[in-house]
Order: structure tokens, then sequence, then C-alpha cells
């Protein structure tokens, strides 16, 4: 009796073999950061260097300058010019101050109630910044100057006793004091506050302060516990902004400061292009980079912005 056997079952198609991904596919993303490697290394990190191996040299202009591995010329830098580093600290720090107190309130005014007027507003923020840098701080002089209605007005007001008992001004006069210093300072710098935070109170969700009002909580309390909280990226990255340029900053001191408002920015240019002394120039800006670094770290910790900033 013969036995019927099954019929095979039907062969399915096979699926085409995957080819591998092409090796210059792989690199694609490796070329497109290639410009800008490139650009951090001729502009940032070669320059870096040669400035680290100028501030251990020794030698002279004439002689010419010998990498010599001199490490004490820090401690010389930040013993002779200690008091130039605290004051540029205490300028640029109540230079931010300032900006923050100025900024926030116009920044929650372009945010939420600006309406059909916040491109205007945004357009008269940025228009300092198509004026050069050093033809605004000029210009402070002349509103700054001795007989002219500002003077006139502190004189009136008595703001000048004041100010004057405190250390900021001299006599009758603002010009060529440190108020006169951290004022063009706050108002050069006072776009890069603005625009951060402005950035970050524009996110905010309006809903979450009508969620507030529901809750009964006053103008203030929505304020204190869900907007400021909610823009504190943008307060760290403005100050950051602010004080960082601030605390290098060499235009304002000497335009309108005096010798007794030096900051470590005009020593530095002094010493580059005046007294030609590059060890202890490239020394102090090391010294420089490495205060505002340290501040930076502990500042955005303290802030609790590692992972917004």
């Amino acid at each position: 009796m013969a036995t019927l056997t099954e019929a095979p079952p039907p062969l399915s198609p096979t699926a085409p073999a995957k080819t591998p991904p092409r090796r210059r596919g792989r690199l694609v993303p490796y070329w497109l950061l290639l410009p800008g490697i490139l650009w951090l290394l001729v502009f940032f990190a070669l320059p870096m260097i040669y400035q680290a191996s100028t501030s251990v040299q020794t030698g002279s202009l004439e002689e010419g300058y010998e990498v010599t591995w001199h490490f004490a010329t820090y401690w010389d830098a930040l013993s002779e010019y200690y008091p130039q580093f605290l004051r540029s600290v205490l300028y640029a720090g109540s230079a931010t101050v300032l900006c923050l107190i100025l900024g926030y309130p116009l920044a929650y005014l372009i945010a939420f109630r600006a309406g059909r007027w916040r491109n205007l507003i945004m357009i008269l923020v940025i228009a300092p910044f198509f004026t050069s840098f050093l033809i605004r701080t000029l210009a402070w002089k002349t509103i700054l100057a001795d007989g002219g209605p500002v003077v006139g007005a502190l004189n009136t007001l008595h703001v000048l006793d004041v100010t004057s008992w405190l250390g900021m001004t001299s006599g009758d006069r603002v010009l060529a004091t440190p108020l006169a210093v951290v004022c063009g300072l706050t108002y050069n710098f006072l776009p890069f506050m603005i625009l951060p935070l402005y950035s970050s109170l524009e996110r905010i969700d309006g809903r979450l302060h009508e969620a507030a009002g529901d809750l009964y909580a006053k103008p203030i309390t929505t304020f204190r516990k869900v907007t400021f909280p909610l823009s504190m990226p943008g307060v760290v990255s403005g100050t950051l902004l602010t004080f960082i340029p601030a605390a290098g900053d060499y235009v304002n001191a000497d335009l309108l400061g005096s010798a007794d408002t030096r900051m470590v920015g005009n020593v530095i240019q002094t010493q580059f292009l005046r007294i030609l002394d590059y060890p202890t120039a490239a020394a102090l800006s090391f010294i420089l980079m490495a205060a505002i670094l340290v501040m930076v770290t502990v500042y955005i910790r303290k802030s609790g912005t590692e992972d917004l900033v």
C-alpha cells in the first residue's frame, strides 16, 4: 500500500541581505564637525598654548624670550596686582547686579505685557549693538561730564554726598570715579542680560499663571513660586554673559575712570602694549581666566542649574 507523503511547505521568499552602511556615510557627522574643530584649534587652542608658553618665559624684548618654566611669574603678578583683581570682581559684580535689577522687569514686560509693541522694544534693546562699543563709552563721558545735567540732578538730590561717603564718587563729580565705571559697564552689557532673560521668560506657559491665580495666589507669590524659578536658566545665562566680559573689560575703566579705578584688563593691556612685559601679561590673563572659571563653577552649582547652562 502506497503511503502518501506530505508536500513540503512552500518556500518563503528570502529577505534581501542588509548591506552594511558605507564607511563614507558614517564619517559624514565628523566631516561636518571638522570646520568648527579647526576653527577652535587655530583661534582658541593654539593661542592658549602660546600664551601658556609665554607666561613661563624669561628674558627681554631686546635679548629675546626663552622658556625657562619660571612659574614664579604667576605669584609675582598676583601679589603685585591683586588690588586690580579685586576691583575688577567688585565692579563686574556690581554691574551684573544692576543689569539684573534693570533687565528683569524689562524682559518681563516684553514677554508678558508688551503685546504688539514687543518687536519694537526688542529692536530698541538690540539697537546699541549697531553702534561701536568705543563710541557708546565715549558718549558716557558727555553724559557724566562735570557741570552736566546728570551731575546737577545728583547734587540737587544730595546723592553725590552719599556716594562720596561710600567711595563711589569724589566730591561733586561723577566722571573718573568708580560710579562712572560701573555705569558704563552696566549700560554696555545690559543687552546681554535682557536677551537671555526674555528668552527664558517667553517660554513660560501663561496657563501656569492662571492656575496660580485660580489657587488664590497673590501676584507676588506667583512671581516668587512660579515665574522666577522657571526663569532661573535665563538669570544664570544672563549673569554669566554679563559678568565674564565685564571682569576683563578695560575700555570703561580707561575712558570713564582714573588711575584709582584701573581694572586687571587695564594692567594686561599696559603690560602687553606699553611695558612689553609679555610673561607678566600672559600670567595675569591666565590668573584672571582661572579665577573666573572657579567663580562660574561655584555659581552654577549653587544655583542648581548645571544641566540647564
